[in-house]
Order: C-alpha cells, then sequence, then structure tokens
C-alpha cells in the first residue's frame, strides 16, 4: 500500500512539474518580436496625451494627434518598454499624463495602422525630453 501511495505522490508531482513548465514556457512565448515596426522610418506625432499606461510587460501611449503629413487628428497608440526599464531611465509613471501636448518619435507599424515603437518624446510645454530606445531596453542582461 505504501509503494502505491508513493506512486501516486510521485505522478502528481511530475504533473505538476509539467503544468508549471509549459506555464513558464508560454509566458516566455507570449513576448512578440519588434517585426511590427519599420525601424528604417521614424514618423513624429504631434498631439495630446489621452492616456499613459504604466503596466506590464509594456507602457502604452495614447495619443491624439496628426503627423507631418496632416490630416485629422487620430489615435495612436506608442508602444515602449516595461515600467522597470523606464524607471531605471529615470521615468515615473507620472512622467506623461492625460492632456500635455507632446511631440512623439516613433518606428510606425509595417501595417501603415496608427503605432509604433517608441523613441522619443518632448513635452511642449516644458520642452523636457524623455528618451527610451524599444529594441535596447529589452535586450535580455539589461542592467
Amino acid at each position: 500500500m505504501k509503494r502505491a501511495a508513493t506512486t501516486h505522490a510521485n505522478r502528481t508531482i511530475a504533473v505538476i512539474s509539467v503544468a508549471v513548465g509549459l506555464a513558464m514556457g508560454s509566458a516566455a512565448l507570449a513576448h512578440h518580436s519588434f517585426a511590427m515596426f519599420d525601424f528604417a522610418r521614424t514618423v513624429t506625432l504631434k498631439g495630446v496625451v489621452r492616456e499613459f499606461q504604466w503596466t506590464n510587460p509594456h507602457v502604452i501611449l495614447w495619443v491624439v494627434g496628426t503627423t507631418a503629413a496632416g490630416g485629422p487628428a487620430e489615435d495612436w497608440s506608442v508602444e515602449l518598454t516595461s515600467p522597470g526599464n523606464l524607471t531605471r531611465l529615470g521615468w515615473s509613471k507620472r512622467s506623461v499624463k492625460t492632456g500635455d501636448r507632446v511631440l512623439v518619435d516613433l518606428n510606425p507599424l509595417r501595417d501603415g495602422q496608427h503605432g509604433g515603437g517608441f523613441r522619443k518624446l518632448t513635452l511642449a510645454d516644458t520642452g523636457q525630453v524623455l528618451v527610451a530606445n524599444l529594441r535596447d531596453q529589452e535586450r535580455p542582461g539589461l542592467q
């Protein structure tokens, strides 16, 4: 009877180990590549911050604005690195606020949608410049 209980316990541990391994593996796979951004091009967006989402795994900046090409103001999403990486660069969740007038340099999405990978932000009212290179900040082993 003792042997059956040991075998059952070993199977339970094995099942739990596999489940944990799969969960950790899927989390690692969830991190996307940056192939969706056109790093050969930079677009400057002039507008107003609609929202600054300070969340993992990537901070998102929502700006209602226009590019140099003109046209009506439209909603743009700009992907930054993680809050931890931005904190190491001197940012905080209060660095950008709803209603701030901004100029944002970004690498646009390849599919032409209104979004991109963050390069630089200038606060229009103060001239303060905030930078964070998305690809450089996401490399493994960042100190």
